[in-house]
């Protein structure tokens, strides 16, 4: 697979040297081109932004160094601009991308993007949820990690990631490991049981119990 991450910020990415992304890049699974936004750019001053039409505060980013940066990627879809007007990221969206062959996300800054990338470029946007943050920047770092960790081979256990919550299901049961009792703090008896029918049942009950109380997420 191939991510591609177009940004102001590109040593944000760091990140993807640790951990299951990096594991999943040294294996060959996977490989991240981040592209600075500003290589894109025409003037002295490298300026990605500029004020809105219709006056209001805040710096609008322009189209022109984002067209020109995917279409010098070549890329194929999709191309998701992590947007706070974006659909809602979900399991689902992760595990399409994960079956897919590229993979290539936009990241915004400032007050906002000019809205024909979002119309004209990109093939989607998606947003972790109602809140706004300062860029698209972490954002993109959460949905590549839900992404590469589905990649055969990315996990050391593999049929853990099948246990996660939203895997065809609401949220996943609670989990607990030694010790059995920590300051009176107790693991439930179920567990202890070695009987993985009951085990099975008991989690399959208590994620539909958490599913129910926290709202159907």
């Amino acid at each position: 697979m191939k991510i591609n991450i177009v940004t102001i910020f590109p040593d944000y990415f760091a990140p993807l040297a640790w951990s299951i992304p990096a594991r999943a890049a040294a294996s060959g699974l996977v490989t991240y081109t981040v592209v600075d936004l500003r290589e894109y750019t025409h003037d002295r001053h490298r300026t990605v932004d500029d004020a809105p039409y219709g006056g209001g505060p805040g710096m609008v980013m322009k189209p022109g160094p984002f067209f020109e940066a995917v279409e010098a990627l070549a890329v194929t879809a999709p191309i998701v601009l992590m947007s706070a007007r974006g659909r809602r990221f979900m399991q689902a969206d992760a595990v399409r991308f994960a079956a897919g062959g590229e993979l290539t996300i936009l990241c915004g800054h400032y007050k906002d993007v000019d809205q024909r990338v979002a119309d004209h470029l990109a093939t989607e946007e998606l947003s972790l949820g109602d809140f706004v943050l300062s860029g698209g920047e972490p954002a993109a770092l959460a949905v590549i990690d839900a992404t590469v960790r589905l990649l055969s081979g990315a996990m050391s256990d593999h049929d853990s990631a099948y246990g996660d919550s939203f895997w065809d299901r609401g949220l996943s049961a609670p989990s607990y490991t030694r010790p059995p009792d920590y300051r009176g703090l107790t693991v439930p008896e179920v567990l202890l049981s070695g009987d993985h029918k009951r085990i099975a049942a008991w989690r399959d009950a208590e994620g539909l119990r958490l599913t129910r109380e926290r709202g159907g997420r």
